[in-house]
Order: structure tokens, then C-alpha cells, then sequence
């Protein structure tokens, strides 16, 4: 399998002689757009789903890996070009989806296919994955191996709360890092296979899960209110606003200018559904021989058990942060487990002193006080089956003893981890996951500050792995001088 990808020197150096096929954005404001339509909606059609099935047949049977016209081409763009759990992740996978489409269209002899789009699966109406891609019959182009493909597990109305109405990551209640955590990742997680690595774009349903995913942002912001952060003149705000500067790449010699990547109109497509989802779907049962999580049931959510980690004593990380203390190898299971960090007073003094100067006002902190914690997980590893996915854990603080029945946890939620994150985490050094944890701290009283313990919530597909799926080399608190979050960008 390996094999499919080329390095990131050869492929740059490869994709040079591709140039006359790689196909540049020509942005006009108030060009005519083509529609991307649902799945249902597009196989309505048949003649243009046999036309979609054939294009795809042609593009993975291209073993010219250097060619946009190729499938490879598009799985060693992902993999050596593509943000996750940082800034400009959704602006870089519509950038993709564009190039992708407009090549799409240019694999079929005769322009037959010229007016292809790329189609979207609403999973949050239909949570099974589409019969097509599931069909195994012998030159069904669209059949990957998987985990699964049932993906209500991964959904969450959490992105579309009204309390979400900033864009940018390192904004309080930030839109991408709420829609990266769910349902982006879970649904790569619970479907596996290909999808639960970086190499995820070899599986065809990639495609139609990440202009989904395209779709509910651009739905969140027509939602309107305060999402849409220039409202007086939105083209000369955007291209003259340092946060769209530069350039995405997706080959030596196919970019795209950042701001392109505003708004799908700004690059000629639309969707035939822009609102935000308001309920989550029938649940599609799922045969698992796991009892489902309780995140999905509208009762109290209890912190699960603690289990026996070795203490971890506090330390300088950098010259910014500083780590309070934490646990050592934490291997999950099929099971739920609660990792308790070992603080002293003073570290308990210290975490509430971090997310009281996070709230205050600027001109009232100390110089180089600390004001935002994280929560890292460190030296990740995927064990055995752990790496095929069907599977991901619910990280969170301080959730209470008791249980909370407020939104499944949410109050207490700082994201997933799973095999998916954990190959993105990997894909550019050491496999580490910070997640920040001051917003959700300052919802919380003294009396929960000192306690602090950080819990993972299995969560199962319908083949999920049984026994030990990853291990954890330290769950451990940092406070930081950094800043935890700015206004609205």
C-alpha cells in the first residue's frame, strides 16, 4: 500500500510536468456557479452518477502519480500539503475540493464530463453511509474496504450553537476547531479503513465528506449575526486582511490565493442546501458488541472511573509554558477511564490564576503571568487493531462525579482523539495533541478547579476493536503565558 505515495521532494519535482494539466482558479465576483448536490439528489440522475463512477474508475486507474488527473495525485496532495488541528484548515480543503473538481472534469475523453461536480453526503439526514460505496461488487470504483459506515456516533449540533460566532481558531467558542473535533474527525474515525490516516483521500467517500463539511460552513455563515466578520464591503475586507494573505498549495505549481477561499461563490460553486442542521437524524441503529456511548443519550454523563497512572512531576516545556504535573502511560480499551492529575496547592493556585487572568482585563495582568491552560496528550500510539478505526474517545475536564445531563458533557468537552488525529498529530514530528482548555475551565467553579481530571469516553462504530487501542505517554496540565483566545476576528 505504501507504495501509492511518493515522497514530498518527488512529488513536487514530478508534478512540474504536469503543469498544462493543472487547472488555475479564475475568481470573478458574480460569475455564474455550478450547484453541488447531495448524494440522493445526484444519483437521481443516472446518467451523471455512471458518468461521476466512471471518472473516478478512470482517475484511480491513472498510474501517473504526478497527474492532477490522477487519484494518487490528490492522496500525495493531502498528505504532504494539508492543515489539521491548526489554522486555515477548512480554507485549505475548499482551496482542494476546487482543484479537484475542476480536474475532475478533464479525466473523460470528449469533455464529457465538463460539467461534473463534486457531490456532498449530509450525513446528519442520512447516517449510513451511501449504498453505493458499499457495494462490493468487482469494478465497483467507488468500494474501499472499512471500519464502518454508520457515522451518527460522530455527529454534534455543538458547532451550531449560537454561542458560536467566531471563524478562526484562538477566537473564544471557535467555529473550525468546534467542526474539526465534530463531526470532522469522528466521522473519519468511525468509518476507518483508509479514512482514519492522512492517506484518507484513497477512499472515495473523502470527497463527499469534506464538501459536507464545506457546505455546513458556509451554512454556519449565512446563518448571519456576528458570523460574517467584514460586513461593509466583504471582497476588499477579505483581500486586504492579513488573516487571508499568501497562498494554499496543493502541488509545485497549484495554489491558490487564500482569500479565493472565503466563500464557495468566490470560486463558482454553491450547495443545494445552506442552512445548519437544528436535530440529529434517526440513529440508524448500530450492531456493535459494545454498549453505545452515553453521549448520544439525553442523560446524566458520569466521569468514568479513575484508572492507577503513574505520577508525572511538574516541569518547564518552554519558555512560555510550564507543566503542573500529570499521569503516565495511559493505554485505552474498549472501556471509559478517568485519569486524575496529582496537583499541589500551589498548582491548583496556579490554574485558577491562569483562567482569572484569561477573563480579567488586559490592563490588569501581571507581566508574564500566566493566562491559558492546555491539556496535552503526549507521545501518542496507535497498538494493534487500534489503527483501522471503528472507534474514537470524548476528551474531557473536570467532568463531575456525578454526571451532567447539560447537552451530553458538552460543557465539559475538549475534543476527540482516535486514530485519525493521532495520524495528523504524526504526520510533521512527534505525535502530541494539545487541546486548550481555559475556555471550558472558566465555566467552572474553585471547588471543580481543584479537582482536575481528565476522562475518555470510548465511543464505538458498529466494528469496533475489542482490547488495547492506544496508548498515551503523558496526560499532563500546562499553563502559559499566551494568550488563550482573542475577540472576533
Amino acid at each position: 500500500m505504501n507504495s501509492f505515495l511518493i515522497s514530498r521532494r518527488n512529488f513536487i519535482k514530478g508534478s512540474t510536468s504536469a503543469i498544462a494539466l493543472v487547472s488555475f482558479p479564475s475568481l470573478v465576483l458574480g460569475q455564474t456557479t455550478t450547484v453541488r448536490l447531495e448524494w440522493q439528489q445526484f444519483i437521481s440522475n443516472s446518467s451523471r452518477f455512471q458518468l461521476f463512477h466512471d471518472t473516478v474508475r478512470a482517475m484511480r486507474a491513472n498510474t501517473n502519480s504526478s497527474s492532477p488527473l490522477s487519484w494518487a495525485y490528490w492522496v500525495n496532495a493531502h498528505v504532504n500539503y494539508c492543515p489539521h488541528s491548526t489554522s486555515y484548515f477548512l480554507a485549505w480543503h475548499r482551496g482542494y475540493l476546487y482543484h479537484f473538481e475542476q480536474n475532475l472534469r478533464k479525466v473523460l475523453p470528449n469533455n464529457a464530463g465538463s460539467t461534473l461536480t463534486v457531490p456532498y453526503w449530509d450525513y446528519y439526514k442520512y447516517p449510513r453511509m451511501p449504498a453505493e460505496f458499499t457495494n462490493a461488487a468487482t469494478g465497483n470504483a467507488l468500494y474501499v474496504p472499512r471500519q464502518g459506515t454508520n457515522v451518527y456516533n460522530a455527529l454534534s449540533l455543538a458547532p451550531f450553537s449560537s454561542s458560536v460566532v467566531n471563524f478562526q481558531r484562538n477566537t473564544n467558542s471557535s467555529f473550525e476547531e468546534s467542526m474539526e473535533s465534530k463531526p470532522h474527525n469522528p466521522v473519519h474515525n468511525l468509518i476507518g479503513g483508509e479514512m482514519a490516516n492522512m492517506t484518507s483521500p484513497r477512499d472515495p467517500i473523502f470527497f463527499l465528506h469534506h464538501a459536507n463539511i464545506d457546505r455546513l460552513w458556509n451554512a454556519w455563515v449565512s446563518a448571519g449575526g456576528k458570523r460574517v466578520p467584514y460586513t461593509s464591503n466583504p471582497y476588499n475586507s477579505v483581500t486586504s486582511n492579513a488573516y487571508w494573505a499568501s497562498t494554499f498549495r496543493y502541488g509545485s505549481n497549484m495554489t491558490i490565493e487564500r482569500y479565493k477561499t472565503y466563500t464557495p461563490s468566490w470560486l463558482g460553486s454553491s450547495y443545494a442546501s445552506n442552512t445548519q442542521p437544528t436535530s440529529l437524524p434517526p440513529s440508524a441503529k448500530i450492531s456493535s458488541p459494545f454498549k453505545l456511548t452515553q453521549a448520544q443519550m439525553p442523560q446524566f454523563l458520569a466521569r468514568p472511573a479513575e484508572g492507577n497512572f503513574p505520577a508525572v512531576p511538574g516541569r518547564a516545556v518552554s519558555a512560555t509554558s510550564r507543566s503542573l504535573g500529570g499521569v503516565s502511560s495511559v493505554v485505552l480499551n474498549e472501556l471509559s477511564v478517568s485519569a486524575h492529575l496529582p496537583l499541589g496547592a500551589a498548582d491548583v493556585r496556579a490554574v485558577k490564576s491562569a483562567v482569572s487572568a484569561a477573563v480579567g482585563s488586559p490592563a490588569q495582568l501581571v507581566p508574564n503571568a500566566a493566562r491559558s491552560v492546555k491539556i496535552v496528550l503526549d507521545n501518542l500510539l496507535l497498538l494493534g487493531a487500534g489503527a483501522g478505526g471503528g472507534y474514537f474517545y470524548n476528551v474531557y475536564v473536570n467532568l463531575p462525579p456525578s454526571g451532567d445531563a447539560v447537552e451530553g458533557g458538552q460543557k465539559y468537552q475538549l475534543g476527540t482523539v482516535g486514530p485519525f488525529e493521532i495520524a495528523g498529530a504524526s504526520h510533521h514530528g512527534p505525535a502530541t495533541l494539545e487541546f486548550p482548555a481555559t475556555e471550558v475551565l472558566s465555566r467552572l467553579s474553585d471547588s471543580e478547579l481543584g479537582d482536575v481530571s481528565v476522562s475518555f469516553e470510548r465511543v464505538n462504530g458498529e466494528n469496533a476493536p475489542r482490547g488495547q487501542v492506544l496508548r498515551i505517554g503523558e496526560v499532563r496540565i500546562e499553563i502559559s503565558t499566551d494568550a488563550p483566545w482573542e475577540g472576533n476576528p
